[in-house]
């Protein structure tokens, strides 16, 4: 990390695009400049979920101011998250590498729990240590996070379908507040809350607003006299009192409320006055921190050996009752092949995890255990790993063994296909499950063509590994690539 001081977040959100950058300094990150620019890509989807071209060239615009200002940054310095509209627009797989293209960098859309689990580090780094249980509320553009937490440990994570553009463009799509559309609204974020409500209410002490929605409120009441700090009760229903007089989001004549917020202000409020309600919330502080320095303090930990991606995989081995011997044996074995496959500089940790949970399918049936370790990886809460990074987790381990011809769509480019037979080598020569004397092996890989050299002597008493071996010749055949097979 001395080599890399600087690191940036980049959030896009439902309701807004946002950019924070910082300086790391010993154990603490130090927030130097931040970009925020109002997309609103949920308010740009469709009935049918597809991102409108208008939005889509508001989110490129964005893209292009951000990308001068992290121009000169290396690729492992900056994190880039997508979230709720990323997660649901169909045509998220079109607009994702254009804008990977303007902006420079990669983007991970991430799941729900995991952004919850962002936002929830990001708070809790801008709050004094307490031993009492937090909730964490963060109503985003589509999709509101909920999180109690205890420190910098969170300890309950939910991720609901809502948000204030989404219900903004749903009940208040022309601005009309009226006792029945705010009615409705605050109805279907009721039964939202409902979902959690049995487990989240009496399980904190102290609740915090965190992002956008929250902060504008507390902004709201505060200058306006609804109430003297913060977000209380008796201020929401003051304001909403005051919502209903008006009638029109439009009109509304409030200290602290911008222009850019006035269109999403009905649905956010909606949400946060039904969390209040539901949830049993008395009083509420307003957060510093949100998604974007949860994604900066995680990014600063993969620097320091604090990948909670590591923490994740060890505690899915426990779950799944790995063989720890075996796991072990295969991933040293799969990352020394892919080295030579690849060369010296190639990352391989997503090879290392896989080699590691290669075999959690087999707590659900030994028969076909690969598939089902690959739908795990793919489906699971998995804190750390983006969508994309499980998806690449789940490929590899489908691949460990049996038929490639049901991966022919996802083993196209030459990366995948080495750390896949990295993968499927190791586990068919530990295919006996203890520490055997395995032959010096010499692979090399030229993009369409796998060279393997083994002992002759060694391969003539293992008829079993050479039948193996066999069969992937046969195998990778049926991807247009060849396996040679030499003795020495």
């Amino acid at each position: 990390m001395q080599h890399q001081p600087i690191l940036a977040a980049v959030d896009l959100g439902s309701n807004s695009f946002r950019l924070q950058v910082a300086r790391a300094e010993g154990d603490q990150l130090y927030m130097l400049d931040g970009l925020r620019e109002p997309v609103r890509l949920a308010a740009g989807l469709t009935d049918e979920k597809f991102l409108t071209a208008e939005v889509q060239q508001t989110a490129f615009a964005a893209l292009e101011r951000f990308a001068e200002r992290l121009r000169g940054l290396p690729s492992e310095a900056v994190r880039v998250v997508g979230t709720n509209s990323l997660r649901v627009a169909k045509n998220a797989a079109d607009f994702i590498p254009q804008a990977e293209h303007i902006l420079g960098f990669p983007i991970e859309v991430i799941a729900g729990r995991e952004e919850a689990r962002l936002i929830y580090l990001g708070v809790a780094h801008g709050l004094p240590q307490s031993d009492d249980n937090r909730l964490v509320i963060d109503i985003g553009g589509g999709s509101t996070e909920c999180i109690i937490g205890n420190g910098l440990n969170p300890l309950k994570l939910e991720s609901l379908y809502m948000g204030c553009v989404s219900f903004s463009s749903r009940f208040f799509p022309d601005g009309k507040v009226t006792k029945q559309t705010l009615k409705q609204a605050e109805l279907a974020a009721r039964n939202e809350f409902q979902t959690i409500a049995a487990d989240y209410r009496g399980q904190w002490r102290r609740a915090i607003g965190s992002s956008g929605t929250a902060k504008a409120i507390a902004e709201v009441l505060e200058l306006n006299g609804f109430n003297r700090s913060g977000i209380t009760r008796a201020g929401l229903d003051g304001l909403r009192a005051h919502l209903l007089d008006v009638g029109d989001v439009q009109k509304l004549d409030l200290q602290g409320l911008r222009p850019d917020r006035m269109p999403v202000f009905a649905g956010g409020f909606a949400i946060l006055y039904s969390a209040f309600c539901e949830l049993d919330i008395a009083a509420m502080d307003t957060a510093l921190g949100a998604l974007r320095e949860g994604v900066l303090y995680d990014l600063w930990g993969r620097f320091h050996d604090n990948d909670v991606r590591e923490v994740t995989v060890g505690q899915f081995m426990r779950r799944y009752h790995v063989d720890t011997k075996q796991a072990g044996r295969v991933a040293k074995l799969a990352h020394a092949l892919a080295r030579q496959f690849l060369g010296e500089e190639a990352d391989l940790h997503l090879l290392d995890w896989a080699a590691r949970l290669h075999e959690i399918g087999i707590s659900v049936a030994h028969s076909g255990y690969h598939k089902h370790t690959a739908y795990i990886t793919a489906n699971a809460d998995m804190p750390g790993f983006s969508k994309k990074e499980q998806a690449r987790l789940s490929m590899l381990t489908l691949a460990q063994r049996g038929n490639l011809a049901k991966l022919q769509a996802q083993l196209k480019d030459a990366d995948s296909c080495a750390l896949a037979m990295s993968l499927r080598l190791a586990v068919l020569f530990y295919r006996n499950r203890s520490t055997i004397g395995l032959p010096e092996l010499q692979v090399r890989f030229s993009g369409t063509k796998f060279h393997l050299s083994i002992d002759a002597d060694w391969l003539a008493q293992n008829p079993l590994t050479e039948s193996a071996l066999q069969e992937e010749v046969k195998q990778w055949k049926t991807l247009g690539l060849n396996v040679q097979i030499a003795v020495s």
